[in-house]
């Protein structure tokens, strides 16, 4: 039997979660308005293909959050129907939250390695600079 106290014990995770996402969300949108003034000063193709990375990025993060708002939101109507007396309704809607929460979390681990792909590329490039000065 889900008591009330179960669906709001994901309040704190969630709540966490939505703040972690919108600090990337605010972080990516410095750098691509960093990278836009970059490419006004001086176009370049890597540029274009940062910014369609980071685009990309932003739509990963903005699924991210509305999967998580909907899980809370959810979690809110599983404690609405223990409350008002609907048990299996509130376990099955409490179910499909967590599913939502799982999705979220997946779409931020794809995030996370696009992050870390488009720092191994600068990586690379600064270790062939490297190199190349080295010569």
């Amino acid at each position: 039997m889900l008591s009330l106290t179960t669906p709001a014990l994901l309040f704190p995770a969630i709540s966490l979660l939505m703040l972690a996402y919108t600090n990337r969300y605010l972080a990516l949108a410095s750098i691509i308005r960093g990278l836009y003034d970059d490419y006004q000063q001086t176009p370049n193709d890597k540029l274009v293909q940062q910014i369609g990375n980071l685009r990309r990025r932003i739509a990963l993060i903005k699924g991210m959050q509305s999967l998580g708002v909907g899980s809370l939101f959810l979690c809110v109507v599983a404690m609405f129907m223990i409350y008002t007396g609907w048990p299996l309704a509130a376990q099955y809607i409490f179910g499909i939250s967590l599913l939502l929460l799982i999705c979220s979390l997946a779409l931020s681990l794809l995030e996370l390695r696009m992050s870390t792909d488009a720092l191994n590329i600068l990586l690379s490039d600064l270790a062939a600079a490297d190199a190349e000065r080295q010569r």
